[in-house]
């Protein structure tokens, strides 16, 4: 549905050149969420407003739904645009206007009849719960209703990308889960393609089919979301990762170095998480072990856990060659 090809974007500033976005090569597939991650300043918005041309390229080419970006005019890019609806973080709703229309908006750009905006708005305001507040005005409502209303308004032309703007992050946890809920929803049942920027790990776990990592404009890492997180090679993913289970690095590392024996992550996957592989092989192979971490959690629709332990005593080589036969992930951990 996207494909970047040795993509890259610099500003003038001062009369020299800054870049934004090294280049790159990025492919995002028809009906999945991809999710693009970095700290503030790492270029995902750049990336974001290049997929529906509100920023050109300065090299490379985009291809998105079929066309290249960069052989469009002006017109070229207005209808693409159609195909492509975008919510922002802070809602950029329209005050003066009530719910109905601020979603009928773009309708009314496209010249859509009065019976077809309201029969498509009702439809839309149906999908995102907010039937019964039609009426209202945008400071009549929460954050989380606000952001449902941009949802519904992106959703209005049938378009077949939603790009995402840090869509949650003036939310609180609660109304978040919601939203993420909402587009999982509308991925499922519409088959629409969601590329979503932020800056939070757990936004990506919950939602994301893929991810790629951007880091001072570099995509340093990218992959299915269960490889990246849960195995992540790069620092500023490991970061990610880091920040989400609010761990700390540096303090984890002194506690194996004190910990002694073998010290291994295990990774459990889908079904094999809830099974009690951990006694069973100890018993078997007379190995003690001490729990130093542990999490068990979803990704998307998929359970996973992972314990770090230091293992002593008894056959060790036989212990994780078992849990390696079981399909559990093993990674031996250097303090």
């Amino acid at each position: 549905m996207i494909e970047f090809r040795q993509i890259h974007k610099s500003y003038p500033v001062a009369g020299r050149s800054l870049q934004a976005l090294a280049p790159l090569d990025l492919s995002v597939r028809a009906g999945e969420v991809f999710g693009i991650i970095g700290h503030s300043g790492a270029g995902k918005s750049t990336l974001i407003r290049l997929i529906n041309g509100l920023e050109l390229p300065s090299g490379g080419e985009l291809i998105v739904d079929g066309q290249s970006i960069t052989a469009l005019d002006a017109d070229g890019l207005r209808t693409l645009r159609r195909r492509i609806g975008m919510i922002f973080q802070h809602f950029n709703l329209l005050s003066s206007r009530t719910v109905a229309a601020n979603v009928a908006f773009p309708l009314e750009l496209a010249g859509e009849s009065r019976p077809a905006i309201a029969a498509r708005v009702a439809e839309l305001l149906a999908t995102v719960g907010l039937t019964e507040h039609a009426d209202k005005y945008p400071a009549q409502l929460s954050g989380g209703q606000k952001q449902r209303v941009g949802i519904a308004r992106a959703l209005a032309t049938r378009p077949s990308i939603l790009l995402c703007d840090e869509a949650t992050s003036a939310l609180d946890p609660q109304t978040t889960a919601q939203v993420l809920e909402l587009l999982a929803r509308i991925n499922r049942e519409l088959g629409l393609t969601i590329v979503l920027i932020t800056h939070e790990m757990d936004v990506i776990r919950r939602v994301c089919d893929r991810v790629a990592v951007l880091d001072a404009g570099v995509v340093v890492e990218s992959g299915a979301v269960a490889d990246v997180f849960l195995h992540p090679q790069h620092p500023t993913t490991r970061r990610f990762v880091s920040e989400y289970e609010h761990s700390d690095e540096e303090a984890m590392l002194a506690d194996l170095a004190a910990a002694g024996g073998r010290v291994v992550r295990l990774t459990f996957v889908g079904s094999d998480t809830y099974q009690p592989l951990l006694g069973r092989i100890a018993r078997e192979t007379g190995v003690d072990y001490s729990i130093l971490s542990g999490r068990i959690d979803r990704i998307r629709d998929t359970p996973y856990g992972q314990l770090m332990l230091a293992l002593t005593g008894g056959d060790t080589a036989a212990a994780l060659a078992a849990f390696a036969a079981a399909g559990v992930h093993v990674q031996e951990v250097q303090a």
